[in-house]
């Protein structure tokens, strides 16, 4: 198996450090695991592609490259530079450092790798690792993906739903913020909602007196509702979020039909 890894926290990530070692596991022996991943943190891009200026890529090693782009860029640099002959089985992105869960889907550059796959008619998977108190401390604060993710992965292969179509499946991985020894097991969810969690600016004055603004997050230990991806994590489970790239909201279309047209 050729499998590729990305992500957005950047090619130096301890992150990228776990999700080798699950590909690795994965791919098995005679298997092949290719890494281009950005030069440079890239979180909170999404699905951004870098369409009006050309970028860099540069080769740190063997079947290792770093990309001055997104993390989408870096799926594409795979597919139709670096891996063009003999493309990719499987993208995995990750393991990123923080929950893409709930709201977070929508920012996460982690989620847009592994879009841009399933656009390009490549099966991939995201996987990401919520943070909390119950694993801040840990010698390794990604124990539960560690522990977990290439038996997850594994399980996704085999057992999950891969039909292709004009918007293939791909899947959203959260594993819980609690040491490995307290998960609960998987939880096939959907995408939850946080309340009064949004995000907005700071203002601050520079040295200088010039103001700038930083982004600030929401609170990100608020449940979502029974049956969501975020609600799972902090119950202790690991999240598996089935999605698509098609945004249309089809449970309104009848309804809008009746009055529009």
């Amino acid at each position: 198996m050729r499998i590729l890894i990305t992500n957005d926290d950047g090619i130096n990530a301890e992150g990228l450090r776990v999700l080798t070692a699950i590909a690795e596991e994965v791919a098995g022996d005679g298997g092949e695991v290719w890494t281009v991943a950005p030069a440079f943190e890239q979180s909170g891009v999404a699905h951004c592609i870098s369409y009006t200026h050309p970028f860099m890529s540069a080769e740190l090693g063997p079947r290792r490259f770093a990309a001055e782009g997104s993390p989408a860029d870096c799926v594409l640099t795979a597919l139709y530079d670096v891996m063009a002959d003999a493309r990719p089985d499987l993208v995995l992105s990750g393991v990123n450092r923080g929950n893409n869960a709930a709201e977070n889907v929508l920012y996460s550059g982690t989620i847009g790798a592994a879009m841009e796959a399933a656009l390009q008619n490549v099966p991939a998977i995201a996987l990401s690792q919520f943070y909390g108190p119950g694993n801040f401390q840990l010698d390794d604060t990604f124990e539960p993906a560690t522990r977990f993710g290439a038996g997850l992965v594994r399980d996704l292969l085999d057992k999950g739903l891969w039909e292709g179509g004009d918007y293939r499946l791909f899947y959203n991985v959260n594993f819980p913020p609690v040491p490995a020894s307290e998960v609960k097991g998987v939880k096939v969810t959907s995408q939850g909602y946080r309340d009064d969690t949004f995000f907005g600016v700071e203002p601050h004055q520079s040295p200088s007196g010039r103001k700038f603004l930083w982004i600030k997050g929401g609170p990100q230990h608020k449940p979502t509702a029974p049956g969501t991806d975020a609600r799972a994590n902090l119950d202790g489970y690991i999240s598996v979020t089935p999605m698509r790239c098609d945004l249309t909201a089809h449970d309104t279309l009848a309804a809008l039909r009746e009055r529009l047209e």
